[in-house]
């Protein structure tokens, strides 16, 4: 049996994420440790203990899933059940810095320092209420890029996320977005809803973002990866250190190819996903996308028990 892990993006965060793991294992709550002293505050504070408002903020949401992943991920490691069991692996959009970072691609302080410069970059990209983002339910990928050239009518709106056969996020500008929205209902979507998103993730609007990205990537080691990441932008793996930060600078404009990756790993002999850290969004997605895949999500102690057997 091939088994992939697949790390969560953002939307996926919720108060409290990780605590249970942290008192439970002394590896992951060394994770939480060194990801406030990389920081030089007490995200674990704001994860455990804050305000919905506040951890839902890009720059705060990204680093805290990223530690929640890594935790989940160590203490999988202490049962036993770390790496070496893993053909590939992939995650959606930040996730994707989760999954080099378990790779050994990125130390956790980088992983950190990149994902709060990630988050910050992609908020201030655009000035809030310019830009939005919708999710088009019922339509496949080919449709809702369609939708998004005929709503673009000289602004920008482009197919985000491809999250699985029946799910495409748009992005771009507002009233762009809003036009999408109408075109889709009209071309048979069963739902098509504006997203409640704090910027226009993954689109061209995103530039700035990637030109501090560019920097930010250049600043910091990228080793090989332990196992091939499958990458959002090409929805294959991949192993050059080089090409990964090409790709992760790409990736901000670029659209998120969940669908495809999915698919590309099952090709690859994959049968079973195990989401690690918070929710289960993915486990969902992969449903969907790969109905024989089995599917498995470690966020808490007990999970981890259960993976066990």
């Amino acid at each position: 049996m091939s088994r992939a892990f697949v790390f969560p993006g953002q939307g996926a965060q919720v108060i409290g994420m990780g605590r249970a793991l942290a008192e439970a294992y002394p590896a992951a709550k060394s994770v939480f440790d060194e990801v406030d002293d990389a920081l030089g505050e007490r995200l674990s504070a704001l994860i455990w203990e804050g305000t919905a408002e506040d951890l839902t903020l890009t720059q705060n949401a990204q680093p805290a899933l990223m530690a929640t992943s890594i935790a989940a991920l160590r203490a999988l490691e202490a049962e036993g059940l770390g790496m070496e069991h893993v053909a590939f692996v992939a995650g959606h959009s930040l996730g994707e810095y989760s999954a080099l970072c378990a790779a050994g691609s990125l130390t956790l302080a980088d992983t950190a320092r990149l994902l709060r410069i990630r988050g910050r970059a992609m908020q201030e990209a655009v000035p809030v209420g310019v830009g939005a983002m919708a999710a088009l339910l019922g339509l496949d990928f080919e449709t809702a890029t369609a939708v998004a050239q005929e709503a673009a009518q000289g602004e920008v709106c482009q197919a985000a996320n491809d999250n699985d056969p029946a799910q495409v996020v748009v992005s771009g500008h507002k009233a762009a977005v809003e036009r999408a929205v109408d075109i889709a209902k009209a071309k048979g979507a069963k739902r098509a809803l504006m997203l409640p998103v704090s910027a226009p993730f993954h689109c061209a609007l995103m530039q700035p973002a990637a030109r501090v990205m560019t920097e930010a990537l250049a600043a910091v080691a990228i080793a090989k990866p332990s196992v091939p990441v499958v990458v959002n932008v090409r929805a294959e793996a991949v192993m050059e250190p080089d090409r990964i930060a090409d790709l992760l600078v790409a990736q901000v404009t670029g659209s998120v190819r969940w669908r495809e990756s999915v698919l590309w790993m099952e090709k690859a002999g994959v049968t079973e996903f195990w989401e690690i850290g918070a929710g289960k969004a993915l486990s969902g997605m992969i449903k969907r996308i790969a109905p024989g895949a089995a599917t498995r999500a470690i966020g808490t102690p007990e999970d981890v028990a259960a993976a066990k057997g």
